[in-house]
């Protein structure tokens, strides 16, 4: 899993069905990377709930998230709308966790992300890495600690 003070690679991922996102066109704004195992599972539903909910907390610090996992645009794009998200989802789904492998989070034995969080700073650089167990929503108070530092910086 990368760490602190690694750049971060850059990839363009689906957000919708016809839209792609490339990490370096954010360059200048904090990034939350919040990578998780799949759409529709009970934990990850709940933490991108959370994340939905704190949404203007996150901008308050002049920071964007995205939620990525190898699922296809389609369940993405089903997923986010069965639960309101107003965040993007990016399909890490062909090649297969290609993402997720330049980070470090691919689960090799269940074919899918390890749950998984980076802020990356505005510069493009990891200011913090955190993996939690799989069945264990990692909330977002790790997430707004390094928030709050960066504001500083």
């Amino acid at each position: 899993m990368l760490q602190k003070n690694t750049v971060a690679p850059d990839f363009t991922l689906f957000a919708t069905p016809d839209q792609k996102i490339t990490l370096s066109e954010f360059k200048g704004k904090n990034i939350i990377l919040a990578f998780y195992p799949a759409d529709w599972s009970p934990v990850c539903s709940d933490q991108m709930a959370l994340y939905n909910e704190i949404l203007k907390l996150f901008r308050k610090y002049d920071a964007e998230i995205f939620g990525i996992s190898v699922d296809s645009k389609w369940s993405h794009l089903a997923f986010s709308q069965s639960r309101n998200l107003h965040f993007p989802l990016l399909a890490d789904f062909e090649p297969k966790g290609n993402t997720a492998i330049k980070y470090g989070v691919y689960n090799t034995e269940e074919g899918e992300c390890n749950r998984a969080l980076f802020v990356i700073n505005k510069d493009g650089i990891i200011e913090w890495s955190y993996l939690s167990p799989m069945a264990i929503n990692p909330g977002a108070d790790g997430i707004l600690e390094i928030l709050e530092t960066l504001k500083t910086k």
